[in-house]
């Protein structure tokens, strides 16, 4: 009875589907396509064409073929991939190479036209020997300075181990990684090899640029598989479980092969750009840093002691100030520039330019712009005026505008920095002052004042705060000056140090690794450093936490710097080894926290907290059986296609 009412249920379904004017139209195609046939079959072995056409029983589409499909061994000449109808025609451009197994895998770029169906990762195999290669190598690329997945980059194996095969000969069989950094490489035979990865710019299959993304280790494995049994759960709803499926299947390994990739220091030198973005400073960017600093001659202008040189700390990124305003209002400056650069030897010459700088924004313009603001100020002034409302007859003078960090709430160890946003000509420390409050009087402070190390235009105040203390920083008027002769203005700044009490204490015991320079980081929520501190004899100690969540890494500081550092292939560095602990850490005012962290406990592909992980995997494709249930939802009947065996 139940069966003929489903039918006569599905008999209505049906009627409504074929109704014209149905506002929500009939039910969707969720099958995906399937192969039919194919020339040569799949698996074939001793072919020697290379033009392959896959049949299947629907018209399909191929979604990105250049970048999706992936063929090894790899092709040097760009082979032709295209749809047709129902077809996909592959033509290889290179020749074939003798006793190899071929994959041509197409990942998820194979859809239905109608529907988009995916049809899931689908490969095409074939052999020009005498047999199939059917083991698989699979596994993590990541991005060794914070173990981010690294996206469509390129993974390829050896056989041959030499060092030198990764530069000179095109890798034997590739894959290419999806959004969570995984991989795998198909068709493999038996045998040892070594696994590198590549963003491979020339498109060589080699690591031939420094600025190439890459991975390399000396660790070699043989491919091997077993069988093995995968369950899956069968969910009745979000609370109860149906059933559990145990699948046999061939487990293929290595299967958790783990590279972290890196850029090597570009130690090549040469003009990025030359710019002048601000009408009083020419910028120049450089590839990389060098001790001497580019030499200006002005020539349709006087450069003799024009400039104020300002430097990055890598000295890559230099600005210079012009001292004079009336350099500042003219609007194009002609200047012979020399600076040191890295021939094609990769040593460094002198090299000599003649480069225009051009302002952004001419004089004329900046007049205009300043006299509309003054009469713009009047015109105010006058409606104020009229109305009898209080109003200035005097335009308001213009203030060097210093800005003062921290605010509010200090830390102890905070350094005050008072920055300038143009170099400063004149400083009058006895205008600026420190008090702090005790009990209801303000009492002077000492404190030192000084220029940050290569900034013109940033110094810094240090000293000994009090925990709990009220303290006021006033500068003077004119205390400070710029090079153009504007002053600043009477400031005052109140501050305040916490107490201990405002504050978590952590203690982060580490194992897993024996390695002594580790500095532990307290992440935000962001992943942004908010603490670091280096441990000592396995514990790293965080006094003064402010409360909140955090997150923890840490880095391996094999040189002492403190500071992450890269790799270099050439050199057979490794970048320095990085981790984290996937944990949250939540930090509570007057707290005293103590956290056991093994670096190597888990996997580094399965380490960093899925809320840092920026590049996020992408979701599977919506199925469309979900929206014949909404539809059926909507008609209210069930969808009786697993009750029936009849597809609506």
């Amino acid at each position: 009875m139940k069966k003929i009412l489903h039918i006569c249920l599905l008999a209505l379904v049906v009627a409504g589907c074929a109704r014209m004017g149905s506002p929500d139209g009939g039910w969707y195609d969720e099958t995906p396509p399937y192969v039919v046939s194919s020339t040569p079959l799949d698996r074939s072995t001793n072919i020697n064409g290379r033009r392959i056409v896959i049949n299947f029983n629907e018209y399909i589409k191929l979604q990105d073929a250049q970048s999706k499909v992936i063929i090894s061994p790899p092709q040097l000449e760009m082979p032709e991939i295209k749809e047709k109808g129902k077809s996909i025609v592959v033509e290889l451009k290179d020749s074939l190479k003798a006793n190899s197994t071929y994959t041509i895998d197409f990942g998820d770029a194979i859809s239905d036209f109608t529907e988009s169906n995916p049809m899931g990762n689908y490969a095409f195999t074939f052999s020009t020997g005498t047999h199939i290669d059917t083991l698989q190598v699979s596994g993590y690329v990541l991005n060794a300075e914070d173990l981010e997945p690294v996206k469509d980059i390129l993974v390829g194996l050896y056989q041959n181990l030499a060092d030198s095969a990764f530069t000179t000969v095109p890798m034997m069989r590739i894959s290419r990684t999806d959004s969570r950094g995984h991989f795998t490489i198909k068709g493999v035979a038996p045998g040892t090899y070594r696994a590198y990865a590549l963003q491979d710019a020339d498109e060589n299959y080699v690591y031939s640029q420094k600025s190439e993304m890459l991975a390399f280790n000396h660790d070699t494995f043989e491919p091997t598989w077993k069988p093995d049994v995968r369950q899956d759960t069968i969910w009745r709803d979000s609370l109860h479980i149906e059933t559990i499926l145990r699948t046999p299947y061939t487990h293929f390994l290595p299967d958790e092969l783990t590279l972290l990739a890196f850029t090597a220091v570009q130690d090549s030198r040469y003009l990025l750009k030359a710019e002048r973005k601000q009408p009083d400073r020419l910028d120049f960017y450089f590839t990389y840093g060098d001790a001497a600093t580019p030499q200006l001659k002005g020539l349709n202008f006087d450069s003799e002691n024009a400039f104020i040189t300002e430097s990055s700390p890598k000295n890559d990124t230099i600005f210079y100030w012009l001292r004079d305003s009336s350099l500042v209002n003219q609007d194009t400056l002609i200047v012979e520039a020399q600076y040191m650069m890295t021939d094609t030897t990769n040593m460094l010459i002198s090299k000599t330019d003649t480069l225009e700088f051009l302002a952004k924004e001419s004089y004329e313009k900046r007049q205009k712009a300043r006299q509309k603001a003054i009469d713009d100020w009047i015109k105010a002034q006058e409606k104020k005026k009229k109305k009898g409302e209080r109003y200035d007859s005097i335009y308001p003078q213009e203030f060097l505008k210093l800005k003062i960090t921290p605010t509010g709430s200090l830390d102890p160890g905070s350094i005050i920095t008072i920055e300038s946003p143009t170099p400063v000509e004149h400083i009058d420390t006895a205008g600026i002052h420190l008090f702090t409050k005790v009990d209801s009087t303000m009492q002077k402070v000492g404190f030192t004042f000084s220029q940050r190390k290569g900034n013109v235009r940033q110094y810094e105040l240090k000293a000994k705060w009090k925990m709990g203390a009220e303290y006021s920083l006033e500068i003077d008027s004119a205390a400070f000056a710029d090079v153009y002769g504007l002053a600043s203005n009477a400031s005052k700044q109140s501050m305040k140090l916490k107490t201990e009490d405002d504050y978590c204490k952590l203690l982060v015991n580490l194992t897993g690794i024996q390695d002594t320079g580790i500095v532990v980081q307290l992440l935000d929520k962001s992943g942004n450093v908010a603490m670091q501190t280096r441990a000592v004899k396995g514990a790293a100690r965080f006094v003064y936490v402010n409360p909140g969540t955090y997150y923890m890494s840490a880095y391996v500081d094999a040189n002492g710097n403190n500071e992450w550092d890269t790799g270099d292939y050439n050199a057979d560095i490794q970048p320095e080894a990085v981790f984290f602990n996937p944990q949250e850490t939540e930090c509570k005012a007057k707290w005293d926290l103590t956290r056991d962290w093994n670096l190597t406990a888990r996997p580094l592909f399965n380490q960093k907290p899925a809320a840092l992980v920026k590049q996020k995997a992408e979701k599977e494709k919506k199925q469309l059986k979900s929206r014949n249930l909404e539809r059926a939802k909507k008609l209210g009947i069930e969808y009786i296609q697993q009750t029936t065996g009849m597809k609506l």
